[in-house]
């Protein structure tokens, strides 16, 4: 068990250094996996025990301002990052042309900085999401704290910060963009149920916003098989990563639909 555990610590050492980058290690939460392991941690701790458990005997947390404010600001954030990625220069990198074989790759340093902020701040948008599992539990809404909600926050987080960390790739614009879109919409949507019951009125469109998310992984999905079938000069182990996971975001998303709205169209 011992030599297992070296080897692991060896090869590990051994990719850090690999990809290590002085100024993205500079970054905030950046500097090794620690910072965001522990928050990670302590994030699963409170949503799954030490919350439910707190609040057992609590009235639910109200959290109406705090959630209107907060909501507000995912808008506007993720407005932001949308206008951050689409910027032309990026859509001319991430697009593939004809002959994808012959992709040349931008390798300037501002293109790179620029991949590399970019991932940065998708990355605390990544973090700061966390709090949506926070407020259901304080507001004990523990129905919500579903797996696919939780294993959604917490491996976005960390491998929004793997990617940042070892291989930024052209592939994570696109990824990032469609994701910050969807937010946008999603965070409009919790911002009107925040503001109070006369304005469910205006929230017929949950059933809707499940299917953009949908949508959304579809593309992610066309768009990085296109990239292998083309062999683009872009990190294949990025690539397929990014397959793996947005298969299964396909799977779990799908089954929320049909148990959600699919069920009760039946009843």
């Amino acid at each position: 068990m011992a030599s297992i555990m070296k080897l692991v610590v060896n090869n590990y050492n051994e990719l850090m250094e690999s990809h290590r980058d002085p100024m993205v290690d500079s970054w905030f939460l950046m500097s090794s996996p620690g910072p965001v392991l522990t928050i990670l941690a302590g994030y699963l701790l409170f949503v799954l025990k030490v919350g439910p458990k707190l609040m057992e005997s609590r009235p639910p947390f109200q959290l109406k301002t705090v959630l209107i404010l907060y909501n507000g600001f995912q808008v506007l954030f993720s407005i932001w990052l949308v206008s951050l990625v689409s910027n032309v220069n990026f859509f001319n990198s991430i697009l593939p042309n004809n002959s994808c074989r012959d992709y040349n790759k931008p390798t300037s340093k501002e293109f790179q900085y620029m991949i590399s902020a970019g991932g940065w701040w998708y990355f605390f948008a990544k973090i700061i999401e966390l709090l949506d599992t926070v407020f259901f539990v304080l507001r004990k809404k523990q129905n919500q704290v579903t797996f696919l909600h939780v294993y959604h926050h917490t491996i976005t987080a960390l491998f929004s910060w793997c990617y940042l960390k070892l291989l930024p790739g052209e592939q994570g614009l696109l990824i990032g963009f469609l994701n910050s879109l969807v937010h946008v919409v999603m965070y409009s949507y919790y911002l009107i149920a925040a503001l109070g019951p006369q304005y469910r009125k205006y929230l017929w469109w949950k059933k809707y916003m499940t299917g953009m998310q949908l949508i959304q992984f579809g593309l992610m999905l066309v768009y990085l098989v296109s990239i292998l079938a083309m062999d683009c000069a872009m990190p294949k182990a990025l690539t397929y990563f990014f397959v793996t996971n947005v298969v299964i975001f396909i799977y779990l998303f799908s089954d929320f639909y049909r148990k959600t709205y699919n069920t009760k169209k039946k009843v």
